[in-house]
């Protein structure tokens, strides 16, 4: 940034201005922390959500299984409570997903070769091997449909880890994780699309797509105002929902096709700001009240100027991502991880093929996918480790990112429409994260050193 622009900042409000600029210079810092905050209220929507379930009677499933409908007078839309959840909500927690891609893409750790190689290979690896345990314990019978539910790593949860460790997790570390589970749901969101969608309607999906090609029509032409683009969003969703494709896929695409530049280029912003600095230099000087209506319309303008000079898609990251990380993830939770837990169900759990898929999946096949995947990588010339980091670190990490709850419960709910079978992937899904949320953490805190004191 600037010095013009830091003197423009310095200058407005400490409330609207000068506490958005700096996260403009560090959105991965803004980033994990909300994520590992979020993490705390994911594990008590997951709690409460267990204890509900048990209680006597069946309040549980009667609130999540209850209908609700939406009638266009032909189209009808009628989902249970926890589908809502599930495949309205959701979409706009994959529409936050999808524009933290685009960003990463374009700007962060997947920009370019040499900085997404090892993060991508890693990702691959650890979605490709659990899927294999899964496919080998379930070739055949009724949980075959579930091979996805392992694949994915819970960015919440595994940052949440790492926050307890301080400084004995370099940050480079960190932004690998990052940038592995950023790659891992762009390879789920895939996985969702192919394999967990029911049979498409061509036409709705041609809808669907024409509603995208508006979206890029309505940026060409300069439209700035958010409210053409949420009615767009709103009936690609609904096309979408009625073409076959899971909702959710309508929301990574929004987020994909949200803009990434500002509205005003740099050096434009930068002779603005200067402008608006002299001005509001000039109205104070003059000591009249004149002179400070005319500082306090710089002010205003200098607000304004802030706006455009941030993407929509930065703004739009930065106002949902809360909103996803505190309310809709942890609604999602307790709406999907509720198990009445009784001697049938523990029994069922402990010898179903598909329990010890999701729970070898996630235990044995992330580790082993990501570490195996990143030294053949590394092996090969294609990728490097992270500054700082060594195998064993990597190895203590990639533990971490066994952590499967969000997606992987999502993905629960679309292999399986039956309770006996998805209670039992949600048993092995909670049971391994678990595991390996405990192991990770003990496994970075006790084998791996605390990093030396940089000299003064």
């Amino acid at each position: 940034m600037t010095n013009r622009l830091r003197q423009a900042a310095s200058l407005a409000d400490p409330r609207s201005i000068a506490g958005v600029l700096p996260r403009l210079a560090e959105p991965m810092q803004e980033f994990l922390a909300t994520e590992a905050a979020g993490g705390v209220l994911l594990l008590a929507a997951a709690v409460i959500a267990m204890f509900w379930a048990n209680l006597p009677g069946s309040s549980y499933t009667d609130l999540w299984g209850a209908h609700a409908a939406i009638d266009f007078n032909r189209l009808q839309i009628d989902e249970s409570l926890r589908n809502w959840v599930n495949d309205g909500l959701m979409t706009v927690f994959f529409f936050v997903a999808g524009m933290e891609i685009k960003r990463e893409l374009l700007h962060g750790e997947l920009a370019g070769r040499q900085k997404a190689a090892l993060p991508v290979v890693a990702a691959a690896g650890g979605m490709i091997a659990p899927a294999l345990i899964y496919t080998a314990l379930n070739l055949s019978g009724d949980g075959s449909r579930g091979w996805g539910i392992p694949m994915a790593t819970d960015i919440a949860f595994a940052v949440g880890v790492l926050t307890l460790l301080g400084n004995r997790v370099p940050s480079s570390l960190r932004v690998f994780l990052l940038a592995l589970a950023i790659a891992d749901d762009l390879g789920a969101i895939i996985v969702i699309a192919v394999f967990y969608s029911e049979s498409v309607s061509a036409a709705w999906l041609l809808v669907a797509i024409a509603l995208c090609g508006a979206v890029i029509l309505l940026q060409r032409a300069g439209v700035r105002h958010l409210l053409p683009y949420v009615a767009v969003g709103m009936f690609a969703w609904l096309a979408v929902h009625e073409s076959g494709v899971h909702t959710t896929i309508a929301g990574v695409a929004m987020g994909l096709l949200t803009p990434s530049r500002p509205n005003l280029p740099e050096d434009q912003l930068e002779d603005f700001a200067s402008d608006m600095v002299s001005s509001f230099q000039y109205g104070r000087a003059q000591g009249t009240a004149a002179g400070r209506a005319e500082s306090q319309a710089a002010l205003r303008a200098l607000e304004s100027l802030t706006r455009d000079g941030r993407s929509v898609l930065d703004r739009l990251e930065h106002g949902l991502h809360p909103w996803t990380s505190f309310a809709i993830v942890p609604l999602f939770a307790l709406a999907n991880a509720g198990i009445a837990i009784n001697s049938t169900v523990i029994r069922d759990a402990a010898t179903s093929p598909i329990t010890a898929g999701a729970a070898l999946g996630l235990v044995l096949g992330k580790p082993i996918g990501i570490v195996l995947a990143s030294w053949i990588a590394v092996r090969l010339g294609l990728a490097t480790l992270p500054s700082g980091v060594r195998w064993l670190q990597l190895a203590g990490v990639s533990v971490v990112a066994g952590i499967g709850f969000t997606v992987s419960l999502f993905v629960t709910a679309l292999a399986f429409t039956d309770v006996p079978r998805a209670d039992d992937a949600r048993i092995g899904v909670l049971v391994a994260s678990a595991i390996m949320a405990v192991a990770g953490l003990l496994i970075l805190r006790y084998l791996i050193p605390l990093p030396e004191p940089e000299e003064p």
